[in-house]
């Protein structure tokens, strides 16, 4: 299993009939550039040291200095986890996926059903859109999107990102540890956020020592960066949470948090989180 992070800044160059500038993200968040007026600068105001200090406080983590694990070792654990990842076979569940967007005040939820079923048969369903329940025609629409996104990836041309490309492995280091979590840090990059996000982007993750498996990772940025041409993001936050059920890795939830300018004049402000429940295995199709 991929985990889809960044279908992000790529797609953000074509412009919709409605003027708003679309970034398109894993299953995770969609990225809109709403209006356009003067804004005032603001100050980067996101401090990931704070993070890293609240994750360490939040599993009562006891920083070890002469920790006997091994870069060697913490390489080979996360590895191993991401292999674990890997391995899931999203297909073989059904889900549901709860999502929230908030687009500079403009405020989108919904509620979907994913069923494993065959090719030719409908695999999602949508079950409410801003709490309250579909029209057909918003079902239809929903169906037609979905079909539209099963072929891109089909194609090869959703921007998918794997987890080994987003942790730089050999920049592992253990922040803290305690008798059943670690908490590590690492280096990012994705190519597809640019030349100029590179040393800007930190991760942290959070390692269950007795299921071996990443409960979480976290992204942010530590400086300004243009992802393309005339965009500037001042704060980034990405989460990605996993559960363990019956030794199989799954999503839990996935969190993003954006600001900064397009054209200069017109804000980014986003915050979008997509939550998965009720997972069923159903086997094999």
């Amino acid at each position: 299993m991929d985990v889809k992070l960044l279908g992000t800044f790529k797609s953000t160059l074509s412009k919709t009939n409605s003027q708003r500038f679309h970034i398109a993200s894993v299953t995770l968040s969609v990225i809109q550039f709403g209006y356009t007026h003067p804004i005032k600068r603001k100050k980067m105001t996101y401090k990931p040291w704070l993070l890293l200090t609240c994750l360490a406080c939040f599993y009562n983590a006891e920083v070890h200095a002469n920790s006997s694990t091994t870069n060697t070792q913490l390489k080979q654990k996360v590895s191993q986890a991401i292999t674990k990842l890997e391995q899931t076979k999203r297909k073989s569940w059904s889900y549901q996926v709860s999502r929230y967007e908030n687009e500079e005040g403009d405020i989108t939820s919904s509620i979907e059903q994913f069923m494993p079923f065959d090719k030719d048969k409908q695999q999602w369903a949508l079950i409410r859109i801003n709490g309250e329940s579909p029209t057909n025609k918003q079902s239809r629409k929903f169906a037609e999107k979905k079909q539209a996104q099963a072929q891109e990836r089909e194609k090869g041309s959703n921007y998918s990102v794997k987890l080994r490309e987003i942790i730089q492995q050999d920049s592992l280091q253990l922040t803290s540890e305690s008798n059943s979590h670690m908490q590590m840090s690492f280096n990012v990059f994705l190519e597809k956020l640019g030349k100029d996000s590179v040393g800007k982007l930190q991760g942290s993750l959070t390692y269950n020592k007795e299921l071996a498996f990443i409960e979480n990772i976290t992204i942010v940025n530590n400086d300004e960066f243009s992802p393309m041409f005339s965009a500037n993001i001042t704060d980034l936050t990405l989460t990605l949470t996993f559960i363990n059920i019956n030794n199989t890795v799954l999503p839990h939830r996935q969190d993003m948090e954006m600001k900064g300018t397009f054209a200069y004049f017109t804000e980014i402000d986003e915050v979008s989180t997509d939550s998965y429940s009720n997972y069923q295995y159903k086997g094999d199709q």
